[in-house]
């Protein structure tokens, strides 16, 4: 028996949550993320992307959070992240002032007869063929988060063993420092 469970905390379902991409520009050192992280926890907001490595300088890590949350709390959230001892700078980031990218890995079965149904799903998603097999294809894919997921939903055609998304990667445009 199979139960629908409806939620009320989606961004669909309440209007009141939105999409959020933050960039946090931290000391490399342990327990730093978890101590942003908790900073979230605590104020309500759930991260539905964190994409962390270092920076050209190996001292230095930045962070991409992708969440969502009430946009009224969030200006309190950056601050608190701020004050953190190891964190040098956070940053919201939207549309207008900066590049928001995505990287997916999509796994699937693909016999010879569909391979070039995939292929041309590809091309249209301006995404490359990385594996090949006899009866399986491994595609990449990058850009916005509406992109990868028009191209997921694409390739529900064929029989999907697995898919990797990074989640969210963000660059301030122009001069302006991320």
């Amino acid at each position: 028996m199979s139960k629908n469970i409806v939620t009320t905390d989606t961004p669909e379902i309440n209007p009141d949550l939105e999409q959020h991409t933050l960039s946090v520009f931290t000391h490399n050192s342990p327990g730093t993320l978890m101590r942003i992280t908790q900073v979230f926890a605590r104020r309500g907001f759930n991260i539905d992307s964190l994409v962390v490595s270092t920076s050209r300088d190996e001292r230095y890590s930045r962070m991409t959070i992708g969440l969502t949350g009430r946009s009224n709390g969030l200006e309190q959230i950056i601050l608190q992240v701020n004050k953190l001892v190891d964190v040098l700078h956070c940053h919201q980031h939207t549309e207008d002032n900066s590049v928001v990218r995505e990287l997916l890995l999509i796994k699937f079965l693909c016999n010879k007869a569909e391979r070039t149904e995939a292929l041309q799903i590809i091309d249209h998603f301006g995404g490359k063929a990385v594996d090949l097999t006899p009866e399986s294809m491994i595609a990449m894919i990058t850009g916005d988060s509406g992109k990868v997921d028009a191209a997921v939903n694409l390739f529900t055609q064929f029989d999907i063993i697995e898919t990797v998304r990074t989640g969210k990667v963000v660059m301030a445009r122009g001069e302006q420092e991320t």
